[in-house]
């Protein structure tokens, strides 16, 4: 075999390897390919985490309030005043609103990048000055300080945080439950209905 023919042979190995489309990926498309996948491997992460359970001891997704629920923790504390601690504060929104009636309010929470996205948000409508958030487990979080406090909790946490409630609440606390009811205390009021319902209760029972 002569030089011609061997120079013919690599020519053409190297037109198919040229026609072929999935061999010629070029480096631009490599490059936008591994960006992309970065980017929604972060995306996942991020999200996963506010998906994902708030609470150590119970499965607590988060699960953003409705318009409806926060006007009925509003009718809730309705002639109330002072400080008020909302537990497990997912994206703040509860602790944003209390604050614009004239509450000290702090929200609890143990997510770390929800705990980072309602300091934005205070940071954002000016009210970072009168609100605190604070990453911690509620369990260990010591509530009684509060004049007013707001659970949204599942149906198999309710017993315990009864318990909590009632140990370290002063007797005024006004305490509001929303989605479940606690389990043993009456409440003083009921507003609302369905998933938007809340009860209101008081320690002094």
């Amino acid at each position: 075999m002569d030089t011609t023919t061997i120079t013919e042979l690599l020519d053409g190995n190297t037109n198919s390897q040229a026609n072929d489309p999935i061999k010629n990926v070029s480096y631009t498309g490599k490059i936008l390919l591994g960006i992309t996948g970065g980017v929604a491997f972060g995306l996942t992460v991020i999200c996963a985490s506010f998906v994902s359970p708030a609470l150590r001891k119970f499965t607590l997704p988060y699960v953003p309030a409705t318009k409806q629920q926060i006007s009925n923790i509003l009718s809730a504390l309705n002639g109330r005043s002072g400080t008020l601690l909302d537990l497990g504060s997912g994206d703040g929104r509860i602790v944003l609103e209390t604050v614009k009636h004239k509450f000290l309010s702090d929200g609890v929470e143990l997510n770390p990048w929800l705990v980072l996205y309602s300091k934005f948000n205070a940071l954002r409508k000016g009210v970072h000055r009168s609100t605190k958030f604070i990453r911690a487990d509620l369990w260990k979080y010591d509530v009684s300080i509060y004049d007013n406090i707001v659970i949204f909790g599942v149906e198999q946490m309710m017993n315990d945080l009864e318990k909590k409630l009632l140990k370290e609440c002063k007797g005024d606390c006004n305490i509001i439950a929303c989605r479940f009811p606690l389990p043993n205390l009456v409440p003083k009021k009921t507003i609302g209905h369905g998933i938007d319902t809340v009860w209101v209760y008081d320690c002094k029972q």
